[in-house]
């Protein structure tokens, strides 16, 4: 058939990929308009040259985006072939003046790909050093491994003259060889003669002819098609057992995703009950999991679950219970201002009156309300968090997930106000009565002699805290700029390294009279900081009255505030209403109070002590009984019971369409893999074929030949272009070619497998490849440098 555009000037526009994939039946249709069957190969034409139009126009613009074109027919080999357009020197029309460069820029597309199959097509009335496309092939394929040379033309080279040298592989030597065709003329395509017409006077042309006669079996059409064929045929073969491994891990990394769906029958009336009981039934099991924390799939990326709520009950908690326990100025001012107004206008009296020490008890008490229900803020926000996790599971069935986070979040927050009021609860009855009887309390006499520095309470020496990284932020640019330093924190100093090693330790600084403050984050920066300073005004590091210490997350700031307060560095006080001259004044210089204020605030301190350490015991296990646990029987006795009366099952199981789209892929890829393992395991691999031509010598022509130097000179002796490629060594790529008319590059095409037609693909596929190389062992031959002109025969 008679199908692909002719005509003078440049004719392909688009790139065509063209299968042609065998049949019984003849048609050919379109990607761009697939439920059209094409029985009039006259239309085939017709709308190759319209789709062309549509998106280059109508005077002679270009485009790299391509044509698709399948042809099935009794009469073709299993081939993909990709019919490029010919290399324009000047523009004309609506062409652009850098048309020559677009045009090769689009063949370099296709060619540059390991997987094809290049066919350099000369006409033979042309010196073959002056190619444009053995000079594109070489450039993309310069050991020759996928070119293989036709020459068209034959018949219209000039009287005495022929391409025999060519053809023989003398003049400019390809690993593959050459191949000769004749085509048609403007006159017998214009005059439609037939195709097999065309290619019986082709064949009756190189019988006929002296200097091709002894080489017919080797030249024309059908002999450039069986070729290009066998290297498709060769490359399936050769590419089998890699396709096949890489086919069986694709359907092992399927199975377990398909498992729940392979045997899905939509309207089975039992498959949405039995869905929805495992998915309530998994949301539990994954809840408590994340929960206890003996998930089988654990994260290993950040903390989630229970690990975040452990590090609120004891590290984010305790740190804000101390943050209001050691105001010291603050405490002292309260208690000289209590035991005066419980004197009244009486002289202070000779002892400790026992209405202050409660009094700044209760006070004191009082603010714990505030981090406890903190606390339980922290919590719930957690367990919110979690149970969006959980509910990623059911993504699937998008009403049932945000059913089940409505109704599980709605009881959070219902037991969030019992929580709070039993915590809140818990400080009442701590100021319900001051217990000066508990057996931890100093006692009167104790507190008039005790001295808080000595008796204040360290960790076990040389423990370690806490590790991390940590940039020291405010080290000047003179001096080197702010660094990232491995911190180890022990509850005698805070030490630094060069990394995580710890061989190199850059500086070592005691925990004595040390505190930490605040600092506010850069205007520029992304960092979250905090600084340690000495509370005697001595500098801390070096000139540094204070290290100023950044983490990358306010979070991380937090937790390591916790672990200094573990090592005995607590936090500044606020001592901004300290400052003010009058409050001073407010301080009586009588001894007598001063002692009493130093007894009672010895007495405050042991006693909120005992009440911190009773909150700190109690809040974890409040949450725990009140919220957390009761959360969980909450999802696993009754969330079921109210997904039932919240709305109907068939609506609550409803699929996304997302969903539904991806089973149905990932289906049809599963059953996809299966058969075409299936096809593979029936294959035979035992394809005849025959070893790779030899590379050939052309090292001699380099310094003989006139030759443009990018292009392989000629060489040794006739190297007959062979059929197919080794079993051991085949071509890298896959596919067949096309064939162009005179002026024209014909280049790779990805080829459709033998065993079944392939999709049309929207980029050219695989191809097979060819080439020219150096013979050690071949004698060079003296041979001209351009065909000898001889007499016609």
């Amino acid at each position: 058939r008679d199908f692909l555009p002719r005509g003078s000037g440049i004719v392909t526009r688009r790139p065509l990929i063209l299968q042609l994939i065998f049949s019984k039946t003849e048609y050919a249709e379109f990607l761009h308009c697939k439920s059209k069957k094409f029985t009039d190969f006259d239309e085939v034409r017709q709308e190759i040259e319209a789709e062309t139009d549509r998106v280059t126009g109508t005077n002679k613009g270009i485009s790299p985006v391509p044509i698709n074109l399948r042809v099935y027919s009794p009469h073709v080999l299993n081939l993909t072939l990709i019919d490029l357009p010919g290399i324009t020197k000047v523009p004309v029309g609506d062409q652009p003046q850098d048309i020559e460069y677009q045009i090769k820029d689009m063949i370099l597309q296709f060619i540059s790909r390991e997987s094809s199959l290049i066919l350099a097509v000369t006409p033979a009335n042309m010196d073959l050093a002056n190619s444009d496309a053995l000079k594109m092939a070489k450039e993309v394929d310069p050991q020759g491994l996928r070119t293989i040379g036709v020459i068209t033309k034959l018949d219209l080279m000039d009287e005495g003259t022929d391409a025999r040298d060519v053809l023989e592989n003398k003049l400019l030597p390809l690993r593959r060889g050459y191949i000769g065709v004749v085509n048609r003329s403007q006159k017998d395509i214009d005059g439609k003669k037939d195709i097999r017409a065309a290619l019986a006077a082709e064949r009756k042309f190189f019988l006929s002819h002296p200097a091709y006669r002894h080489m017919a079996d080797r030249m024309g059409t059908p002999h450039l098609q069986k070729v290009l064929n066998q290297q498709l045929t060769n490359h399936i073969r050769e590419t089998l057992p890699s396709l096949r491994s890489k086919l069986q891990s694709q359907l092992l990394s399927l199975e377990k995703e398909v498992e729940e769906y392979k045997n899905f029958r939509p309207d089975d009336p039992t498959r949405k009950t039995k869905a929805l009981l495992q998915m309530v039934q998994q949301f539990g099991v994954d809840f408590e999991k994340r929960i206890e924390g003996s998930g089988d799939q654990v994260d290993t990326l950040e903390l989630s679950g229970g690990a975040r709520i452990n590090r609120i009950f004891h590290e984010r908690f305790p740190f804000e219970l101390v943050k209001m326990e050691f105001d010291e100025k603050d405490l002292r001012r309260e208690i000289s201002y209590a035991i005066k107004n419980i004197h009244g206008v009486r002289q202070t009296g000779l002892f400790t009156p026992d209405l202050a020490f409660e009094a700044i008890v209760k006070k004191q008490v009082v603010k714990l309300k505030e981090p406890c229900l903190k606390c339980v803020d922290l919590v719930i926000q957690e367990l919110i968090n979690t149970v969006r996790q959980c509910t990623s599971k059911l993504g699937s069935y998008p009403r049932l997930r945000e059913e089940t986070e409505r109704i599980v979040t709605t009881h959070i927050r219902e037991r969030e106000g019992k929580t709070k009021d039993q915590i809140l609860l818990l400080i009442d009855i701590e100021l319900s009565y001051i217990n000066t009887n508990h057996e931890d309390f100093i006692g009167f006499a104790n507190a008039q002699q005790r001295n808080t520095q000595t008796n204040k309470k360290r960790a076990i020496p040389n423990q370690v805290i806490r590790r991390g990284w940590l940039t020291i932020n405010n080290i000047s640019i003179m001096k080197g700029g702010s660094k990232e330093y491995w911190f180890v924190l022990t509850a005698e100093s805070l030490s630094w390294y060069k990394d995580e090693e710890e061989k190199e330790k850059k500086y070592m600084l005691p925990l004595d009279n040390l505190k930490i403050r605040d600092v506010e984050k850069g205007f520029m920066s992304n960092k979250h900081v905090f600084a340690i300073f000495n509370t005697e005004q001595r500098n801390v590091y070096k000139d540094l009255r204070q290290i100023e210490l950044a983490c990358d997350s306010q979070e991380d700031v937090d937790s390591w505030k916790a672990s200094f307060l573990r090592a005995g560095v607590y936090p500044e006080k606020d001592q901004t209403e300290n400052e003010d001259g009058a409050q001073e004044n407010t301080f009586s210089m009588d001894p007598q109070l001063e002692r009493q204020v130093e007894t009672i605030r010895n007495l405050v301190d042991s006693y909120v002590g005992i009440i911190n350490k009773s909150i700190r015991d109690l809040m974890p296990k409040t949450i725990m009984h009140l919220m957390i646990n009761n959360t969980k029987d909450f999802i696993h006795s009754e969330l079921l019971a109210y997904l039932y009366s919240s709305a109907d099952q068939n609506s609550l199981m409803e699929e996304s369409a997302d969903q539904a789209q991806r089973r149905d892929d990932m289906l049809r890829m599963y059953h996809a893999l299966k058969e075409a393992l299936n096809i593979i395991g029936d294959i035979s691999t035992s394809t005849v074929s025959t070893p790779v031509p030899p590379p050939v010598d052309d090292t001699w022509l380099q310094t003989s030949s006139g030759h443009s130097a990018d292009l392989p000179p000629p060489s040794s002796p006739p190297q007959p272009p062979s059929a197919v490629l080794p079993p051991g060594r085949p071509p890298a790529p896959a596919a067949p070619p096309a064939v162009r008319g005179p002026g024209s590059i014909p280049i790779p095409a990805g080829g459709p497998s033998s065993f079944a037609a392939p999709p049309i693909p929207s980029r050219p596929g695989p191809q097979n490849n060819f080439a020219a190389n150096n013979d050690p062992f071949s004698a060079p031959p003296q041979i001209p440098s351009r065909p000898a002109r001889i007499p016609p025969g």
